[in-house]
């Protein structure tokens, strides 16, 4: 059951580092990443071949946007969107940045956001702490900001939770990235997005799994977003639905028009 939880978890992890990797060698590292951060990526990094076929294809698409715009000479602004920007947002925010800095690829910049904002989960802060990532919590009110640091004289990003075109997340040309059915389906429309794919994380938790056990593993499974610069020009976006009734509570920022 544990164990299962933490093979969910790593597919996250697993998925972000192929995505952004693409078909960079493997064995390439940054010497900066912290050691027990860098133990976690050469775990997730020898499970590549575990990534289903249908997963790459997935991971490809967005590796294929990524890729258009850094030889087009312009930055890929990733911004991951979950419904309340607590859990899996962060994570992929947080796991694609390390995946940029592991194979030393510039001008790819991760935010993360919400249909809603909450607060980031304190256990998602600990299972990524447990990974390697260091965190430091610099505010003590309901929706606390937290600074986080992956690599000796990297910049720390700052995490809080947030609507997904609050600042400090860019309002134009970026590239959406869906984390979660529910957020996929109340938002069909990212208002500013240049691009928008979908990659939610399989639902692989036991019942009996615990949170925290759950949380734990999603560090595994968002890690594969690293291999995602191997193929970004293919895919193509969703048609819009018909209308439907406005959710007020999910548009109180317009984040999105319909459901």
């Amino acid at each position: 059951m544990i164990k299962t939880a933490y093979i969910a978890i790593a597919v996250i992890i697993r998925s972000l580092m192929f995505a952004i990797g693409g078909d960079r060698d493997t064995n390439a590292r940054s010497s900066t990443i912290y050691p027990n951060l860098q133990q976690t990526i050469d775990a997730r990094i020898g499970e590549f071949d575990q990534i289903p076929k249908e997963r790459r294809a997935e991971l490809g698409e967005l590796a294929d946007m990524i890729r258009a715009r850094l030889e087009e000479n312009e930055p890929a602004r990733l911004v991951f969107i979950c419904t309340h920007n607590s859990r899996r947002s962060h994570m992929a925010q947080l796991w694609a940045a390390v995946a940029a800095r592991h194979y030393e690829i510039d001008g790819i910049h991760t935010y993360s956001g919400g249909t809603e904002s909450t607060a980031f989960n304190p256990r998602a802060v600990a299972a990524l702490q447990r990974a390697g990532l260091r965190i430091d919590k610099t505010t003590d009110d309901e929706n606390p900001i937290y600074h986080v640091r992956f690599a000796d004289g990297a910049h720390p990003l700052t995490c809080f939770s947030k609507v997904y075109d609050q600042a400090p997340n860019p309002k134009v040309d970026f590239i959406a990235v869906m984390t979660c059915d529910h957020a996929n389906e109340a938002c069909p429309i990212v208002r500013g997005a240049a691009k928008r794919i979908a990659i939610a994380p399989p639902r692989l938790w036991p019942t009996s799994a615990t949170l925290a056990e759950c949380l734990s593993a999603s560090c595994r499974i968002v890690a594969p977003i690293s291999r995602v610069s191997s193929s970004i020009c293919r895919l193509q976006l969703p048609r819009p639905g018909p209308r439907l009734r406005p959710i007020p509570q999910l548009c109180a920022s317009n984040p999105c028009r319909w459901r």
